[in-house]
């Protein structure tokens, strides 16, 4: 993503936060439990909102730049948090390692959506979770319009993220049951998945 975008990230981020993202990784992360494994933390927006009930975790995150914020983070987290590059499509872990997966704002800019979805499921316990916070297609016409044709220049300007992927059918798809899910009330549209590998 670059140098650039991992300085303004979380500047332009802190409106969102304030307004209420913050609450939602917080209510979103209060699900978790056992050794959990975050996708693409960034600059570690999440470590503050762990839970006790978290035994381990591992947080990957492939761009150099936001991984290096989040090494800091973890540095001074409350927990020992361990920060490695990983690219969520390519998980390096075995299977069935995790009781917890979290994503939070990166389904948006994954390549293949799809793939790392498998991997997630790969990686979990069977029953294991899988908690996911994301901004998605609206769910009108109009609105969903607006955001395919903003998507193209979107993602050169925000790292590679589309705001019109249908991110909760992608989870069904995948083969993962959801047990709840939470639409966050703004002008973009927000879901919180909670959602359990059989």
């Amino acid at each position: 993503m670059g140098l650039i975008f991992a300085t303004l990230y979380e500047p332009l981020s802190w409106v969102g936060e304030v307004a209420g993202m913050r609450r939602a990784r917080q209510r979103l992360l209060a699900h978790a439990h056992g050794r959990m494994l975050e996708l693409g933390a960034g600059t570690g927006a999440n470590f503050p909102y762990y839970p006790g009930g978290v035994a381990q975790v591992v947080a990957t995150e492939p761009d150099r730049h936001m991984r290096a914020r989040a090494v800091k983070k973890a540095l001074a987290a409350a927990r020992p948090l361990l920060v490695q590059d990983a690219d969520a499509q390519r998980l390096p872990f075995p299977d069935a390692a995790f009781d917890t997966v979290v994503g939070t704002l990166v389904f948006c800019t994954i390549p293949d959506p799809a793939r790392a979805l498998q991997e997630a499921q790969r990686v979990l316990k069977p029953g294991g979770q899988l908690l996911l916070l994301e901004h998605v297609r609206g769910p009108d016409p109009v609105r969903g319009a607006i955001q395919d044709a903003l998507t193209p220049l979107w993602k050169r300007l925000a790292g590679g993220c589309h705001p019109n992927r249908d991110t909760l059918a992608a989870v069904k798809k995948a083969g993962f049951s959801v047990d709840t899910v939470h639409r966050h009330a703004g002008p973009l549209t927000f879901l919180s998945i909670v959602a359990r590998r059989p």
